[in-house]
């Protein structure tokens, strides 16, 4: 993607503002405990309706976007950056497909893309983490195609069905992301 592309829409997926049903969509997949339990190392609780809703609110050190098919424009997912320090250029990546029959369908990988390239060329940004729990082999697939690397792990650190799984630490420069893209 050059710096004249669309940095909102790539082939399969758009980033797109939140919308006024969007929180209705995104509690239907509060009720999918594997999203859940995906999504965060913290304990899987449900959101309410209107707990989705206070989420939406912005503010200066976080941004978030909805992501949706180009071709129907119906809501696959979200995609945020947070905790945006921008004396230092860093932030914290969050990124979810809700329905379980939207994923493996490369629509979270485009939206990485599109991110990333919104985080370094309209931000300037300069580097972007996240922590994933170490048994959601298909996101870490997915940040690695994209250019994020390992950069630590805590050890054993989410418990999950009776086992334990390091949360691993990733991230991506840019000048990483532009020699990778």
């Amino acid at each position: 993607m050059e710096n004249n592309h669309n940095i909102f829409s790539g082939k399969l997926v758009k980033l797109t503002s939140i919308r006024p049903d969007d929180a209705e969509v995104m509690a239907k997949w509060q009720e999918d405990a594997d999203y859940l339990r995906r999504m965060d190392s913290d304990m899987a609780i449900p959101l309410s309706l209107k707990e989705l809703q206070s989420q939406d609110e912005e503010s200066s050190n976080h941004i978030q976007f909805r992501i949706r098919t180009c071709q129907d424009d119906r809501l696959v997912g979200f995609v945020a950056l947070h905790g945006i320090e921008w004396n230092n250029g860093i932030a914290s990546l969050a990124i979810g497909i809700g329905d379980r029959s939207d994923r493996g369908k490369g629509y979270g990988k485009e939206a990485l893309k599109l991110i990333l390239l919104y985080a370094f060329y309209e931000l300037n940004l300069h580097r972007v983490g996240l922590d994933v729990i170490g048994n959601n082999t298909p996101a870490i697939r997915s940040y690695t195609a994209v250019g994020f690397q390992e950069e630590g792990r805590m050890r054993e650190a989410v418990y999950r069905d009776g086992q334990r799984y390091d949360r691993i630490m990733m991230s991506i420069l840019r000048r990483e992301w532009e020699t990778h893209k």
